[in-house]
């Protein structure tokens, strides 16, 4: 055995302490100081990668931001005001796939301490009233059910009922299967309330991130009066595997990418994470 596994010093005023202890307890302490970036693998400080709004230092990727905290940090300090959390999604279909739909539902609640996929409520973004709502990915891929798909009809109802503007932060992986028809139902109750906002004149901002597929992007998400999206963002219906073994060809480089799609005339701009808050204010000054 090597010396150093084995080797025991006295604490200075205590019995022998195991110098592998030390350094497992070391370990745990450093544990979660360092991120890794999945585009260029720079170590960053993870202090330093989240004052700068999750966006990574070398290379400008763009990781994962909690919705709460991209919420605090778009509009103005202490301003949000959160609705509709009383609302729980349940089980109509006692769905089981490897595990009960409810089962799911209390671990991811218990894991995130969210309700649901979807955080909304009031705003002010430099002192303009906003009804607003963002997915929470990491609830089951930010898929839309029942509940998820309640909340954003109340913001576009809140948003015609108060005349101020509506912005949704979408990232979802679509629909929910353990809700069935339910979840599916919500694409057009989505956007029949995003018809009726329309009669009071007020813009609806549709932001884009990572990713934003399936129902969701099939219905409010790309109804936007403006559509803006992150950088690299993959958006679309499905999967860019899929579609590659549905008609049997290969791709373009980029495809159902946010570049590819601004391109194309299907978004409006790509607006990275340090400009979002200024260019939202300015569509919202222009149109509201």
């Amino acid at each position: 055995m090597p010396w150093f596994s084995k080797k025991k010093r006295l604490a200075p005023n205590g019995p022998e302490v195991d110098d592998r202890a030390n350094a497992g307890a070391s370990a745990s302490r450093m544990e979660g100081l360092w991120a890794k970036c999945d585009e260029c693998a720079e170590i960053v400080y993870r202090a330093e990668l989240e004052k700068n709004l999750n966006v990574c230092p070398a290379c400008s990727h763009h990781h994962a931001w909690p919705a709460r905290a991209r919420l605090a940090a778009l509009f103005d300090p202490g301003s949000f005001q959160e609705l509709d959390q009383a609302l729980e999604p349940q089980d109509p279909l006692v769905f089981t796939d490897s595990k009960r739909y409810r089962d799911r539902l209390k671990s991811s609640k218990k894991a995130l301490g969210e309700s649901d996929a979807f955080v909304s409520g009031l705003a002010r973004l430099e002192g303009r009233q906003v009804s607003v709502g963002c997915f929470v990915f990491e609830f089951m891929g930010g898929s839309m059910g029942s509940v998820v798909g309640e909340k954003v009809t109340r913001i576009f109802e809140r948003a015609h009922d108060l005349d101020c503007s509506a912005i949704v932060f979408s990232s979802s992986g679509g629909a929910r299967m353990q809700e069935g028809i339910f979840s599916l139902m919500q694409m057009g109750k989505t956007s029949a309330a995003i018809a009726r906002f329309r009669h009071v004149k007020k813009p609806y901002v549709s932001v884009m991130l990572h990713p934003t597929t399936g129902g969701v992007a099939a219905s409010f998400a790309w109804l936007g009066d403006v559509i803006l999206a992150e950088p690299r963002a993959l958006i679309g219906f499905a999967g860019p595997r899929v579609i590659e073994q549905t008609i049997r060809q290969k791709l373009p480089e980029g495809f159902q990418r946010s570049e590819f799609l601004l391109e194309h005339g299907m978004i409006d701009a790509i607006v990275g994470r340090k400009d979002l808050r200024p260019k939202l204010a300015q569509v919202l000054g222009l149109l509201a």
